[in-house]
């Protein structure tokens, strides 16, 4: 915090729930996790603020120097950095091995190695350029199609939908590493495409304490989530039931201004419990995030504070020089393939994009991209100011409350639950789709037996899916654009092609002008005749994502089980017996050879 020391205790409002982010629910269960999660930008400032945490913990009698205040058996804390430039592999490797160092040390007064840190990362990271491998640094889209398979492209098509999708497994840092996965199928979208993806306003501690005169506090913490004098820093600890949490932070904005904000400690204690919601939003709420005529952005804005309004919005974020007076759509002119994509200030988006209108402007407007979500965000899920969300939670009670939500991601199963029948129609894959996930799958799993190989190769490695993915939205963008295109279109989807022209992020795309689609190929990747091979394509995709299918599928593994169990147990009763027979033919012709001797004697 501007004016106070390193040790300050003090925390912003907008990054209130930064302890509850940095130290996971249910983090005693694990030795150590790593989480990724975004903040909302500070008053004044403009971007989402990117967060790694990695997290430990340690048994408190192997600590040299023991703080008055560690008071438990075990000792658990977080170090945390926050950036402005979304490289969450890259923070993550150096941050593990930070962390595991600060532990080592056994003293956790020690913070020099912390300082270090924030020195290094602001010297090497400062000027980062967010092109290449490094921001996609431990986000594999091979392991996510060798896990989800064919439903790779229904994740992708629910993002598109700007669809209410919630991610859920334990520990989180497969959470985060799934969520970030798939987000990193979309072109630019890493890169360029998060800077106000988590632009919401965290609850008010009035309506808190009027929620605390409602209910009865409790300590079971996978029922409600308590924070009393929570302390998030030197010696600090996180009471939640019998278990003693606590986390050590570092904030890296890339500015040598600031400095460092080990923690944060709320004096009121706060107990809140998921209630069912006595509203939704509304289905007209999302008409007001339609409006893209510049003039009427800008008015919007002048009426409603920047920190009061959680959905600001970012034709306000251009530079003077970047915004055109005019409501005329902007033009992006195709440029040379020199390795380097030129990025443009989109007018409307206000994402840098590329000749191609890449990043989709998907994470804007009240669509919150929250890679995990602690259990005091809860409410965010039902605010009527959140147009819809991609977010990850490790608690169960996010999965249990299945009318928050459009779908459910369970990655532990690689099951994708849609509870509505028409989203679910909406998203059938068509046969070309099934061809395109059907391409990715066989590419991805032949010469996986290769231990020097595997995942290095061009086809079927990492950049080559995201390549893929790239094609296929290109394709789909360029055939929406040509005349007479019900039956290119067809290829795609009709019903869903339909339903994304109605998305924020497809009329942002369409009131902007991208000529460099022209040399784009307008038809699905792999459209074409239907064949037998199509037939069983799509009747494998049957039996694995139905629930019928899926009982047929089980019966047909415990019935064939069965039979290899009997027919085991035939061979070992026909093998029994001809073994009993011949030991029996055998013994005897030996006593009647035996008595035909003993006669001729």
């Amino acid at each position: 915090m501007p004016g106070e020391g390193h040790d300050s205790h003090g925390l912003p409002e907008e990054w209130k729930y930064l302890p509850f982010l940095a130290l996971p629910d249910g983090a005693h269960n694990y030795q150590e996790d790593t989480v990724f999660f975004h903040l909302p930008p500070r008053c004044g400032d403009r971007t989402t603020v990117y967060g790694v945490s990695c997290y430990r913990q340690i048994e408190a009698k192997a600590l040299k120097v023991r703080q008055a205040d560690i008071t438990r058996e075990t000792v658990q804390k977080s170090v945390c950095v926050l950036s402005q430039l979304p490289l969450y592999g890259l923070l993550q490797a150096k941050l593990q091995l930070i962390t595991h160092a600060y532990f080592e040390e056994k003293d956790f007064s020690q913070i020099s190695i912390l300082k270090e840190l924030y020195d290094h990362m602001n010297s090497s990271l400062g000027g980062t350029s967010l092109e290449g491998s490094q921001v996609y640094l431990g986000l594999s889209p091979r392991d996510l199609v060798l896990h989800f398979r064919h439903k790779v492209l229904i994740l992708f098509k629910l993002i598109l939908l700007e669809k209410k999708v919630l991610f859920y497994i334990s520990p989180v840092n497969r959470l985060v590493g799934a969520l970030m996965t798939v987000l990193s199928l979309f072109p630019g979208m890493i890169e360029h495409g998060l800077t106000d993806c988590s632009q919401y306003r965290p609850r008010k501690s009035i309506s808190e304490d009027a929620v605390l005169q409602e209910i009865t506090p409790r300590l079971d913490d996978s029922v409600s989530a308590a924070a009393t004098n929570l302390g998030v820093g030197k010696g600090g600890r996180k009471m939640a039931g019998n278990h003693s949490l606590g986390g050590q932070n570092t904030n890296v904005p890339f500015s040598q201004s600031e400095k460092i904000c080990n923690g944060a400690r709320f004096s009121n204690s706060t107990v809140q419990h998921l209630k069912v919601p006595s509203r939704t939003s509304p289905e007209s709420s999302e008409s007001e995030w339609e409006t893209l005529d510049p003039s009427i952005l800008e008015e919007s804005n002048l009426k409603e504070g920047v920190c009061e309004n959680a959905a600001s919005e970012q034709a306000e974020n251009l530079p003077s020089e970047c915004r055109s007076p005019e409501t005329l759509p902007i033009t992006v002119q195709p440029q040379a393939n020199s390795g380097h994509a030129v990025l443009v200030p989109g007018l409307v988006s206000g994402l840098e994009e590329d000749q191609y209108g890449m990043p989709l402007a998907i994470f804007t407007k009240g669509y919150l991209c929250l890679p995990y979500m602690a259990l005091q965000q809860h409410h965010l899920l039902s605010d009527v100011t959140v147009r819809g969300f991609v977010a990850g939670a490790t608690n169960i009670l996010f999965r249990q409350q299945k009318h928050l939500s459009d779908a459910i991601v369970e990655i532990e199963d690689a099951h994708v639950q849609i509870h509505d029948p028409e989203l679910r129609k909406i998203l059938n894959p068509t046969t070309a789709d099934l061809r395109f996930a059907d391409y990715l799958v066989k590419h991805v799993t032949e010469n996986r037996d290769d231990v020097f190989l595997d995942g290095t190769g061009w086809e079927g490695g990492d950049e080559w899916i995201r390549a893929q993915f790239s094609a296929y939205l290109h394709a789909l963008l360029a055939a929406v654009l040509q005349p007479d295109n019900e039956k290119t279109l067809s290829d795609f989807g009709t019903p869903f092609v339909v339903a994304w022209k109605n998305t924020h992020n497809y009329r942002v795309w369409n009131s902007n002008k991208h000529p460099a689609l022209a040399e784009v190929n307008s038809s699905h990747p792999f459209q074409g005749q239907y064949s037998v091979s199509d037939v069983k394509l799509r009747l494998s995709h049957s039996v694995q994502n139905s629930e019928r299918g899926k009982k047929i599928g089980n019966v047909m593994v415990s019935t064939s089980r069965n039979v290899v169990q009997t027919g085991k147990a035939v061979g070992q009763s026909v093998g029994g017996a001809f073994t009993s027979a011949k030991s029996a033919m055998s013994s005897w012709f030996s006593t009647f050879t035996q008595s035909t001797q003993s006669l001729g004697d």
